[in-house]
């Protein structure tokens, strides 16, 4: 399984490990050229979309049909995967053009960073300017990922004068939580997060707990400590989509860890907001995926770099 780029934080670097979790590899050192149904002899090659409900493969335009229906589309991503972000960027294209208030919602933001994100939209930012703005490479205040990877969706957001908001918790804030608890935040820094914070899920709790205790040094660690900060970090992210979409329809990019099964991200905006919505998982050829891991999955290719920093 393939990591991010370095970080400093040991959280962070768990945190970026969860984000990747869905994806297993079944190969080192050469991938197949299959995406595989677990528990099944079924494979499916790059630019497949299966959908979850027929367990069949449909076509794009059958697949965005359905989208459009939807007030909330959750697409996933592998950070590092340029086929991902290209993918993204063609999502947003085509509901922007069926739906002209869409907003953006990115996890790749803290969610204080929308005038920030405005300006970018207006077009009064150069490219520069706006790496600098968001910290996108300040390490652990930033994203810290290639900016190149993600340049296809900020083009496209700028060009189509898109709406676009941040949806993230500040950096420090789960680190925090992961070593001390919520209890034991800042009054400030808890005001930062979502007002109900929901750790009762089962489902959700084993399969971060699963990823958790995969890595040995972890064995015997602050697990609760640590499901509370995924827990409010996900449950932020939640607020913040239903606070910024308002009445109008919202696409969020945002990694696959995030959205697999639902129980993530997408059922707690459903929790608050009763919106409809869908999922599309991005799942790598090589890597292995159940059914569940969302409404639509689309098989891309394996993660290549475009570009250095």
């Amino acid at each position: 399984m393939k990591l991010p780029s370095p970080m400093t934080n040991p959280v962070a670097k768990l945190l970026a490990l969860f984000l990747l979790a869905g994806l297993t590899w079944k190969g080192c050192a050469v991938a197949p050229l299959n995406l595989s149904i677990r528990d099944s002899d079924q494979q499916f090659p790059v630019d497949t979309i299966l959908s979850a409900q027929s367990r069949q493969a449909l076509t794009y335009e059958e697949m965005l049909a359905d989208l459009k229906k939807a007030r909330v589309v959750f697409v996933g991503e592998v950070h590092t995967n340029a086929a991902h972000h290209d993918i993204q960027s063609r999502l947003v294209k085509a509901l922007h053009a069926a739906h002209p208030d869409l907003s953006v919602g990115m996890e790749m933001f803290d969610h204080r960073y929308d005038d920030v994100l405005a300006q970018w939209t207006a077009g009064a930012l150069d490219r520069e300017t706006f790496i600098q703005k968001t910290h996108w490479y300040v390490r652990r205040a930033g994203w810290g990922f290639d900016f190149d990877l993600y340049a296809p969706i900020f083009e496209t957001i700028r060009d189509n004068q898109i709406r676009l908001v941040g949806l993230n918790v500040p950096f420090w804030i789960p680190s925090k939580i992961s070593k001390g608890g919520l209890a034991n935040l800042l009054p400030d820094e808890r005001r930062l997060l979502a007002e109900d914070i929901d750790t009762e899920n089962a489902e959700h709790r084993a399969y971060v707990e699963e990823t958790y205790y995969a890595i040995p040094h972890h064995q015997g660690g602050a697990f609760e400590y640590f499901y509370e900060a995924q827990s409010a970090w996900e449950d932020t992210m939640a607020q913040s989509i239903v606070r910024k979409m308002g009445d109008a329809p919202m696409v969020v990019l945002i990694g696959n860890g995030h959205i697999i099964r639902k129980f993530g991200v997408p059922d707690r905006v459903h929790a608050r907001n009763q919106a409809s919505f869908r999922t599309v998982y991005l799942a790598a050829v090589g890597s292995e995926v159940d059914w569940d891991y969302g409404d639509y999955i689309w098989v891309t290719p394996a993660a290549s770099r475009r570009s250095g920093m």
